[in-house]
């Protein structure tokens, strides 16, 4: 039986295989899509190995929040590929769904346990690399994030219309006002910070930043009497950069995002932000 172009791309979007791929196994099945599909299989299993050490670096970032104000638990889930083309695929978006819903159901606080949990009865783990198998190309859960607070807000951020979102973000308040958390979550996006408060900031971190922003005021010539107060001065720059709470807030630069908390009479308990392949 002869393959034609349409048997071609229905397969390609069934299965999210290779062109070339897909070619060959309707070739071999001689035009039998569901043989066409065990050959995929067969022949991706052999190469799961292959492609362990291959970089997974494109993907989509996926949020779910359960419960009712007054306690919430937000899930952030990172699910990875190699291609754009793999990403915005509906096979693999499908997929990405199902590994949230996982991580939901499960309580899953990161990628580990994530992957052992079971999915129709079999490991998340089993479940990827047939799907792996099939599409051709790496894919891996990264990161999985849970935050449970009496309000947590969710948003996601696509860098491209034509791809699914890039970008994830929670932000969970001590206090139910939605609106404030979303300003939040979505500053978050925009302005990535890496820590909530600078207590968090380790001490190595900001030893090094002592140590280059000593270095790099004296290869400025700067007097020596006045080194502790500009070296001062750049470390509480680095804390206004990198965190959160000592941010300018995205939307009004005057305040910083822990006035706008304090305004609003909440705090924020805890933050994460995926960004695809960083």
């Amino acid at each position: 039986m002869a393959t034609t172009t349409a048997d071609i791309k229905a397969l390609r979007e069934q299965t999210g295989a290779g062109m070339l791929d897909v070619k060959k196994a309707l070739d071999e099945a001689d035009g039998d899509r569901a043989k066409a599909i065990e050959i995929l299989r067969v022949k991706g299993l052999k190469g799961v190995t292959k492609r362990e050490g291959r970089s997974a670096s494109n993907g989509l970032v996926a949020a779910q929040v359960t419960g009712e104000p007054g306690a919430q638990v937000g899930t952030l889930v990172e699910v990875n590929c190699e291609t754009d083309f793999v990403a915005k695929g509906d096979r693999f978006i499908a997929l990405a769904g199902q590994v949230l819903d996982l991580a939901v159901s499960s309580g899953a606080k990161d990628a580990e346990s994530l992957l052992a949990a079971e999915l129709d009865g079999k490991a998340l783990k089993d479940v990827l690399d047939e799907a792996n198998a099939t599409i051709g190309e790496k894919i891996e859960v990264r990161r999985v994030a849970r935050l449970e607070a009496p309000l947590v807000a969710s948003y996601l951020h696509r860098t491209s219309p034509d791809l699914p979102p890039q970008i994830g973000v929670l932000v969970a308040l001590d206090k139910e006002d939605a609106d404030t958390a979303r300003d939040i979550a979505m500053h978050t996006a925009a302005m990535s910070p890496l820590h909530l408060t600078r207590d968090e900031v380790s001490e190595e971190t900001v030893a090094n930043e002592r140590r280059i922003a000593e270095d790099t005021a004296r290869e400025e010539g700067k007097p020596e009497a006045a080194l502790p107060r500009i070296v001062e001065g750049r470390v509480n720059g680095f804390f206004k950069d990198n965190v959160l709470l000592e941010q300018s807030f995205a939307k009004d630069p005057k305040r910083t995002v822990q006035q706008v908390l304090k305004d609003a009479g909440a705090s924020a308990t805890g933050f994460a932000r995926f960004r695809v392949g960083a």
